[in-house]
């Protein structure tokens, strides 16, 4: 499976072969066969296992209910800790890309992925609202988009060009504009000064 995973983090889905996959892991295709049905099945396992495991390592190394603010910046390390170490995340997001219009039904399981990730960092956020370590005011669904958009988009950028985008230092400006965003004052709405005399409108 952790090959299965390299290759199509490499390649695609389309790209792809259950030879390709066999040939990279030093068995037959008949061993991969025996265990799955085909390549797609190969793929859900995958998926499923994975996705699985990260949500356990953050569950695990987490505790939202005593430090909000800590438990998404830990989230975010552990997402670097994962891009960096393996092709998993790589591989999510390349799937998730190539299957948008193209296979529907991995399309929803990556949909269900991200529904449920905003979901938790949406109830982290109203967690720390409720404890009064949030602002009251910021929209916590929104949040949680902007969140994790500010994720997947510097995990795309890195493996773009690892060179020059250091995942962590992004990763850690993302959590620390969300924070500011969270837990500075209540907003108020500015006024607007007309340019000609100087009234507040």
């Amino acid at each position: 499976m952790a090959t299965a995973i390299d290759q199509f983090a490499r390649y695609g889905y389309q790209g792809t072969s259950i030879d390709r996959i066999a040939h990279a892991a030093g068995v037959t295709k008949g061993a991969l066969y025996y265990h799955f049905r085909d390549k797609e099945e190969l793929m859900f396992e995958a998926v499923k296992d994975r996705v699985a495991a990260f949500e356990r390592t953050v569950l695990g190394t987490v505790s939202p209910e005593t430090d909000p603010a800590g438990t998404l910046a830990e989230i975010a390390r552990v997402s670097v800790d994962v891009a960096t170490r393996d092709n998993l995340r790589r591989f999510i997001l390349t799937i998730m890309v190539e299957t948008l219009d193209t296979n529907p039904q991995l399309s929803a399981s990556f949909r269900d992925i991200l529904r449920r990730f905003r979901s938790y960092l949406t109830g982290v956020i109203r967690l720390g609202q409720e404890k009064g370590v949030f602002r009251s005011d910021v929209d916590a669904k929104l949040a949680a988009q902007m969140f994790a958009g500010g994720v997947i988009g510097a995990e795309l950028q890195h493996y773009q060009d690892a060179e020059r985008v250091d995942l962590g230092a992004v990763m850690q400006g993302v959590v620390a504009q969300l924070l500011a965003w969270l837990t500075k004052g209540e907003a108020e709405l500015p006024t607007r000064t007309t340019r000609n005399t100087g009234r507040s409108t």
